[in-house]
């Protein structure tokens, strides 16, 4: 710089030759350049990268987060900057999230989570999901034919805890009084934001049903206000109730796995236990204090798929995580790597691709431990060359179940199941949120928390400060279902963490809220970066479809064939050309698929680290 002032250069100057406006001026000497017309100078502000997005793609190689709201990025930053990994840090930022995104996720929800360790090049995935009750039946709810997804009956039993717990024992460094800090200084109070402020107006009523979150969240009747601390303080007692057994147990044993479990026992076992069961029984729930006993989680093996040279990893049968693999499975035999992405055809096959996974989601996927769900065949390349085959140039309005029992090697054990909808008409659904770590070791951490939410009314059991689940809902009732309802079972979750590795080496952890959105959008995203090695960034900002087409998981189990939602920044010809071959297309406005995918993981080639997070949403990411 004190060159080009020499030179006699003025920053404004300086800005149109860092833009190439004034190349030509300097090529030839002084006298060319006073002899060339004068360029109209640049503005500094005006300068423009030729890959800038909306958001910068964080990078660095300490660690870097990627979340919801800057609540859950602090938390984890801070346990971080403390020594703690990738997990730590993660699980920070989860319990963060419970206190502070109460619109999307609260303390009694749930938590599936996908690990990788640097060290051993293992990926582990913690299942997270909550079990349904013992009293739990169809016949409870065979008189209104839906299962409620709100109030005492509309949770199943609550697994962050236990989730968070496993996490820590499996993959990380620190105890749960020391991850747990940031969440109980933040429910001891923390700044109203203006997202939160509006959900609590909307939900005032609904949550006016239930005393005990009223009471939490309204206080004396008063809506919280933006820029006013909201504080929960019958939730940070029982945080510190937690974190106090974990100190206490480490400080007697110096057996951090052994404290952890403790502080986990302190929530499930003892007295908070005792006081949900007991007020779900006064509500006239079926939750009682031996579903909170006999819970346990579970560390397993991740179902993967290998797709254009990676290892996407994901959940079990017992989330819709499978899907992901499978469409991405189907997109490949369908050749969608040889596509323009965002052209018509791409596009299209990308939405069939979608149709016939999700499709199979419903007819095939649940809770291994009570359904034969033919795994192998599902995740088979000759079962996705074959449903490729069904990829025509017109988009399909119909449903199309496959057999992969036929893939299987196996005769089909069970009866068909057809997925439909119930009739009677659901109440509103809510959302999630995603916390996506990497730290410099290249540890990976992928969690999707949910339930526990404001939106239909938060239920609050007693005085515990906790909301409870809304996963409930996601079960079937028909008895031929693998999804159907059954004590101590887990539903078909939609919560879908997702990790991609190369190799045996780390790459990506990413996630979003969304609901039946969730897999779709990471499949948007994860195509253009492992196909077409397209920015992390630029990947999560490029134009999204999403498709309707095949059966919900909430409530009623809606189904609209064919439609496919579009933001209008696809060109016109292309949406032309999409309706041409029957597409039935929702156009939502430039960034307006329901979606707020965030990411973090490892630079390829540098081996540096890199984060992004959405525009759609009120999504974070930082880190260095």
């Amino acid at each position: 710089m004190t060159d080009t002032m020499d030179r006699g250069l003025s920053r404004r100057d300086f800005a149109t030759l860092a833009a190439g406006g004034a190349a030509m001026a300097f090529a030839s000497g002084p006298a060319a350049a006073q002899s060339a017309a004068p360029a109209a100078p640049l503005e500094p502000t005006r300068l423009k990268s030729a890959g800038e997005t909306l958001r910068p793609e964080i990078v660095g190689d300490f660690g870097i987060v990627a979340a919801g709201r800057h609540y859950a990025c602090a938390a984890a930053t801070r346990i971080l900057l403390a020594g703690g990994n990738a997990t730590d840090a993660g699980v920070a930022a989860v319990f963060a999230a419970a206190v502070t995104e109460i619109s999307h996720f609260g303390f009694g929800g749930e938590a599936p989570t996908i690990l990788y360790d640097a060290a051993t090049k293992k990926v582990s995935v913690v299942n997270g999901q909550g079990t349904a009750p013992g009293l739990a039946t169809p016949d409870k709810f065979a008189d209104v034919g839906v299962i409620p997804g709100n109030g005492p009956n509309g949770g199943t039993v609550p697994a962050v805890v236990d989730a968070m717990a496993l996490a820590l024992q499996t993959n990380g460094t620190m105890t749960l009084d020391q991850v747990m800090q940031p969440a109980i200084e933040l429910a001891d109070g923390f700044v109203m934001y203006n997202f939160l402020a509006e959900v609590f107006a909307s939900q005032q009523k609904a949550t006016s049903r239930y005393k005990t979150a009223y009471d939490t969240y309204y206080p004396g009747g008063k809506l919280p206000k933006v820029g006013e601390h909201f504080r929960q303080p019958n939730l940070a007692r029982t945080m510190r109730a937690i974190a106090a057994a974990d100190k206490a147990a480490f400080a007697r044993t110096k057996d951090r796995k052994a404290a952890i479990q403790a502080g986990r026992d302190a929530f499930y076992k003892g007295d908070i236990a005792r006081r949900i069961g007991a007020a779900m029984e006064a509500d006239g729930g079926l939750m009682r204090y031996e579903d909170l006993a006999n819970y346990k989680g579970k560390v397993e093996a991740p179902a993967t798929a290998d797709v254009f040279g990676y290892t996407v990893c994901k959940g079990g049968f017992w989330s819709q995580g499978p899907a992901l693999l499978l469409a991405l499975n189907i997109a490949e035999a369908a050749g969608i790597a040889a596509m323009q992405p965002g052209s018509e055809i791409y596009l299209h096959t990308l939405a069939e691709s979608i149709k016939l996974a999700f499709d199979d989601r419903n007819a095939f996927f649940g809770d291994p431990a009570f359904a034969k769900v033919p795994a192998k065949g599902l995740l088979s390349k000759a079962y996705a060359a074959e449903r490729a085959k069904l990829i025509g140039p017109k988009a399909s309005l119909e449903h199309r179940y496959g057999d992969p029992w036929a893939f299987e090697g196996v005769p089909r054990p069970t009866p068909a199941f057809t997925p439909h909808m119930l009739k009677r008409k659901g109440g509103p659904v809510a959302d999630t949120t995603a916390v996506e770590v990497v730290d410099r070791h290249g540890n990976l951490f992928s969690c999707t928390p949910s339930s526990g939410w404001l939106l239909g009314g938060a239920y609050i059991a007693g005085d515990t400060g906790v909301p409870m689940s809304n996963r409930l809902t996601v079960f079937d009732l028909d008895p031929e279902s693998p999804n159907v309802l059954v004590p101590g079972k887990r539903p078909r979750t939609t919560l879908t963490p997702s990790l991609v590795i190369k190799g045996d080496a780390p790459f990506l952890a990413i996630g979003t809220p969304g609901g039946d959105n969730q897999d779709q959008q990471i499949m948007n995203v994860l195509l253009r970066i492992l196909a077409f090695g397209e920015p992390l960034q630029a990947s999560i900002e490029a134009p999204r479809i999403n498709s309707n087409h095949f059966h919900g998981s909430f409530a009623i189990k809606k189904d609209e064939p064919g439609v496919l939602e579009i933001e209008d920044r696809v060109p016109q010809a292309v949406r032309d050309g999409l309706t041409a071959r029957g597409h039935k297309l929702d156009v939502l406005g430039p960034y307006g698929v329901s979606t707020g995918i965030v990411a973090a993981g490892v630079a390829p080639g540098t081996g540096t680290l890199r984060g992004g997070a959405d525009v759609r949403r009120e999504r974070y990411a930082f880190g260095w």
